[in-house]
């Protein structure tokens, strides 16, 4: 449909048949077009985006990809004729020009090595299929060998389940990928992993901090799929022809997962005569009969299998004799087979979500090339766990009591450890424990997870059956003193946590050297009322966030301490859920987060930001506020360029934000002045219960806005100039608004472009 109407007639496109014949959650596109003093309206139905770049925009994200501490933007502007050749030849498409940043900044930054990739001749390959990326083959081409098995391995990954990078290095040390020194293999890996995010092969998940989970994009994955099609079956449940696959052609690697339209399951024996397979990853519900068996598999390295009747194939486990890497996931198994020590090659055991699996077996602390073992959030550990001492990775671990099974003094001897998450905490009788644990002499230890069970509901506030005494909170602060990292640790993080402060060695007076200490995490921290004075001393300290502390109320000049710069490297602060915090104090001479770049406030009755905030944390460019319910007003912050204001009751004023590009408010009713901010680019109006548009936009100019509003009001806004809200937005270059259309959940959109 590609009439035209005059925007007057809007009403009338509203009303049409095709219009209301929409399907819930369709969207109808109005767009309009300069022609002089007229203006006309083109209705196009459904919407489909083109993802394609300007120029400019192009040569400025290649730009971004390439920059490195090695090539600056003054060197990479001289070869910009070549670059913008290299984007041409990219189709101007986002994924293309930054896959081939990433493969310009790993060439370097000579004109003859940008010259060298402009010229390849496998920018012409004819024999691959023409829906392929020929930016993505020629960066594969140009990886090295080590890089390319495992950047074809990732895209087996079903996209329905996260996986970490602890995982899919496993995975590959598992199939053999990574050669070296026993004792760096997983961070020989971990820089492999990282290789592929440098070359925009995976890109990063940002909920997760340190690239702990990565995505790879549907055209980066059809091609590696593609060539992987000989050795390797990436299949849905309910495609009709993995049978016929599985029946008439061997397979090195399967990777099976949910078609979530359909919910057929596979039979087992259809896998039946893939006997030459070395990974199998299914995250699909299997059909086993009784008699199902592993022992045709016995190439297998690698199994990660998502099923909850694995009962059947769980007492052939034993027979997988080449097993490297076993994950058993949310599998309905009660018990481990008491042979499984005889899996003597078994590297990597993922139990998580096995939580019917309470008793582990005597034979399990035999399985002494284990360099991973993550447990049940419920389990009971059999003693001689000292014994493991290749152990890189121990998650889930109980602090049971001492007696017949394992406690923490059986972690002592584990010095190898790089990651230790330890679980159920308030059961440690004594600090003792704790003590024989010996974390300080763990001098690989790197990330470190330390938990108790929560004590705080649904809202924040601790449990109304959950009163902790005294004696118990003293006798969890000794525990955690006790508990008191190498300075090798680089990640941190503490839950559920019921001691009134944190623990000696994260306060000023007896801080130990956790000079390498990058990233700290806070959870439920019952009842701190404090947040520890020592972490503003840590050199590294690059990202910090404290979530649910209902008993912190005032966060003073300790948290910062005057007598030195403070945080001199924090890149992010996040404080969330803190209820019943009201107030801030830092004043303006006290130096701190000099380097801070994302600041977040969720959460808290903070009545308004300290002035050491505004005129300290110079390199900050984003502010996030999310229901801070009594702060009335936001302003001078010089360096911020994107501001997000998100159901904040009280917010009456947003001024002198000089550089300020993007701007996101939804749900602020109060907010009536928004001046000196001239710098505005995009702005986000998100309001379901406006009856029409605020009075301060007819004070700014962004050169984008997008509104979210009533159905009503769309059809106001797009009356364009004989509406009511014209003059409120006649400024604005490109608008698009969008609108729900009551209970049915139909969406309508509006776009102007002037």
């Amino acid at each position: 449909m590609d009439d035209v109407w005059n925007y007057r007639a809007w009403e009338d496109v509203l009303k049409t048949p095709l219009v209301n014949a929409a399907a819930p959650g369709s969207r109808v596109l109005i767009t309009t077009r300069d022609e002089g003093v007229a203006r006309g309206v083109s209705a196009i139905w459904p919407y489909h985006h083109i993802d394609t770049l300007a120029t400019d925009d192009a040569w400025l994200l290649l730009k971004m990809q390439v920059l490195s501490s090695e090539i600056n933007e003054n060197h990479i502007d001289t070869l910009k004729d070549i670059g913008l050749k290299i984007i041409q030849k990219c189709g101007y498409l986002p994924l293309a020009v930054k896959v081939m940043g990433g493969l310009l900044r790993e060439r370097g930054g000579l004109h003859r090595d940008w010259q060298h990739v402009l010229d390849d001749s496998k920018w012409s390959r004819t024999k691959m299929p023409d829906e392929l990326n020929y930016a993505v083959y020629l960066s594969y081409e140009y990886m090295p060998s080590y890089l390319k098995q495992c950047f074809l391995y990732y895209s087996l990954l079903p996209k329905s389940r996260i996986f970490t990078m602890d995982e899919v290095v496993g995975m590959w040390l598992s199939e053999g990928f990574i050669h070296g020194n026993s004792n760096d293999l997983e961070e020989l890996g971990a820089h492999y992993y990282k290789e592929l995010v440098s070359r925009n092969l995976i890109e990063p998940d940002y909920s997760y901090v340190n690239l702990w989970v990565c995505n790879m994009h549907d055209v980066v994955r059809s091609f590696a799929q593609y060539m992987t099609k000989d050795e390797a079956l990436v299949a849905q449940d309910g495609n009709n022809d993995i049978l016929a696959k599985l029946g008439s052609q061997k397979f090195l690697r399967l990777s099976i997962e949910t078609n979530r339209s359909q919910s057929d399951e596979l039979d087992w024996k259809s896998l039946q005569a893939q006997q030459s397979v070395r990974t199998l990853i299914s995250t699909i519900q299997i059909k086993m009969k009784p008699g199902g068996s592993l022992v045709n598999f016995s190439s297998l390295r690698t199994l990660h299998i998502e099923c909850t009747n694995m009962a059947v194939l769980v007492e052939s486990l034993h027979q997988l004799k080449h097993l490297r890497y076993l994950a058993l996931v949310n599998a309905d198994i009660y018990v481990l087979p008491g042979n499984i020590g005889k899996m003597k090659l078994l590297q990597f055991l993922d139990l998580c979500g096995c939580t019917k699996l309470v008793n582990l077996p005597d034979s399990i602390v035999k399985l002494c090339q284990l360099r991973l073992l993550s447990l049940p959030e419920v389990s009971m550990v059999p003693r001689g766990l000292c014994g493991l001492t290749n152990m890189r990775r121990l998650n889930m671990f109980p602090a049971h009591l001492d007696g017949d099974w394992c406690s923490l003094d059986e972690l002592g001897p584990l010095s190898q450890l790089r990651v230790l998450v330890l679980t159920e905490l308030e059961n440690v009788s004594a600090s003792s424990f704790a003590a024989n644990a010996r974390l300080g002499e763990k001098t690989h230890l790197i990330k470190l997870f330390l938990g108790c069970t929560s004590k705080l509901g649904d809202d924040g506030l601790v449990k109304k059956n959950e009163g902790v005494s005294e004696e118990e909170q003293q006798r969890i602060e000794k525990v955690l003193d006790k508990l008191c990292p190498p300075p090798s640790v680089e990640y941190i993080t503490i839950n559920g946590y019921f001691g009134r402060q944190l623990p000696s060695w994260m306060m000023s007076t007896s801080m130990v050297p956790l000079n390498n200490l990058k990233t700290i995490l806070f959870y439920d921290l019952a009842c701190c009322t404090q947040l520890p004075n020592g972490l503003c001393q840590l050199p590294n300290l690059q990202f910090l966030q404290v979530s649910r502390a209902p008993c912190i109320k005032y966060v003073g000049t300790g948290f910062l301490q005057v007598a030195a710069a403070s945080f001199p490297m924090l890149n992010e602060l996040i404080l969330d859920e803190m209820v019943e915090w009201e107030e801030w104090e830092w004043e303006e001479q006290v130096q701190a987060m000099r380097h801070l770049e994302k600041l977040v406030l969720s959460t808290c009755r903070l009545r308004h930001v300290p002035p050491g905030l505004a005129s300290n944390t110079r390199s900050l460019k984003i502010l996030d506020l999310n229901y801070v319910e009594h702060l009335s007003y936001i302003e001078s912050f010089p360096s911020v360029v994107e501001l997000i204001v998100n159901d904040c009751p009280d917010l009456e004023r947003i001024t002198n934000i000089p550089n300020l590009q993007k701007l996101n408010i939804q749900n602020c009713q109060k907010l009536k002045v928004l001046e000196h901010i001239a710098s505005l680019e995009r702005m986000v109006l998100e309001d379901y219960s406006m009856e029409k548009l605020p009075e301060y936009m007819r004070d700014i100019k962004p050169r984008n806005l997008q509104l979210f509003c009533r159905l009503w009001l769309l059809s106001a806004v797009a009356a364009g100039q004989s509406g009511t809200e014209w003059d409120k937005f006649s400024q604005v270059k490109h608008v698009k608004a969008y609108a729900r259309d009551g209970d049915n959940q139909r969406k309508w959109y509006v776009g102007f472009k002037y």
